[in-house]
């Protein structure tokens, strides 16, 4: 497969997950400020575009509800918002259009082309249209896709991404304590709830929502369950290695960090919590790097040299 085929199949999982996650944070977000009048929302929004990685402005007093919005869900140029993510999705499409099925390429056009009108609707409705339009493109990805690279590359992309945004939910939260957004919150922005739910049998409390989110290793959101795909997906990609070390860099920084929550005791994690999520998050950095400089390497580039006479 060619290096940008790649490389594109990488970053449509990636646009697709990116999008469907940043609609649940907002969605769940959005309404509880809606809901709560005693809520700090300045405070709320900022932390929301401290998740993101998008700059606050320095006046408490531009930073609201409809700037999140405008940021995170309708900005087109913005990649890190809803609408940036599922115009780039569709344009990596495009460069894997000998790829990819019919049917995934039609759903990520359309997508791309009802983005500005659906934006029109309200918050809610948008939300849950991007969930479902994700929900699509998962499901168009699971039974028209053959388990070839392609599959696997698109499957990296949208694992390295969903351990990075729940990482970054987890330490927001971390970080902000009672002012934050609370445990119930961030698990419904995961769309995990019901099943943490189900798995503690109704009993709630901040230490296990916060196990659940980390190291559920049936959970498909929680950190753990997203290393194990990357690794899958990158040991599949490359299955030839050496009998005494993993060559693979990607492989290694996530196996690390997956390791070091996996054996770790969960009163330590969150002793340590910031901390630790942020080593999460530079792990999936430097997997990010280490499959682009193997899977994509830049062109070099070719210069005229004069021949000596």
């Amino acid at each position: 497969m060619l290096s940008r085929i790649a490389e594109s199949l990488f970053w449509i999982g990636r646009y697709v997950e990116r999008a469907d996650d940043t609609a649940r944070i907002l969605d769940v977000h959005v309404q509880l400020l809606s809901e709560d009048p005693w809520a700090d929302e300045a405070t709320a929004c900022r932390s929301l575009l401290a998740i993101m990685d998008h700059p606050a402005p320095a006046d408490a007093s531009d930073v609201d509800r409809a700037m999140v919005v405008r940021l995170l869900a309708h900005d087109v140029t913005n990649p890190s918002s809803i609408a940036g993510s599922l115009v780039a999705a569709r344009e990596n499409a495009r460069r894997a259009r000998e790829i990819v099925s019919t049917d995934l390429w039609e759903c990520l056009n359309t997508t791309r082309n009802q983005v500005r009108v659906m934006g029109a609707l309200g918050t809610h409705e948008f939300f849950a249209w991007v969930r479902e339009r994700a929900a699509v493109v998962a499901g168009l990805m699971e039974s028209a896709t053959p388990r070839d690279s392609t599959w696997h590359f698109m499957v990296l992309g949208q694992a390295l991404e969903r351990a990075d945004m729940t990482a970054r939910l987890v330490t927001t939260q971390a970080r902000l304590g009672a002012s934050g957004p609370g445990w119930t919150t961030l698990l419904r922005s995961c769309g995990a709830y019901e099943a943490y739910l189900r798995t503690y049998r109704g009993r709630a409390s901040d230490e296990d929502a916060a196990g659940f989110l980390i190291l559920d290793r049936l959970f498909p959101r929680s950190i753990v369950y997203a290393l194990h795909a990357a690794e899958r997906a990158l040991r599949a990609l490359e299955p030839v290695e050496g009998r005494h070390f993993v060559s693979d860099e990607a492989r290694r920084e996530l196996g690390l960090v997956r390791s070091e929550l996996e054996f770790a005791r969960l009163g330590d994690l969150l002793t340590d919590l910031p901390d630790t999520m942020e080593r999460v998050q530079v792990a999936c950095a430097r997997a990010s790097n280490a499959i682009k400089d193997r899977y994509f390497p830049a062109p070099a580039t070719t210069a005229w040299v004069e021949e000596a006479l």
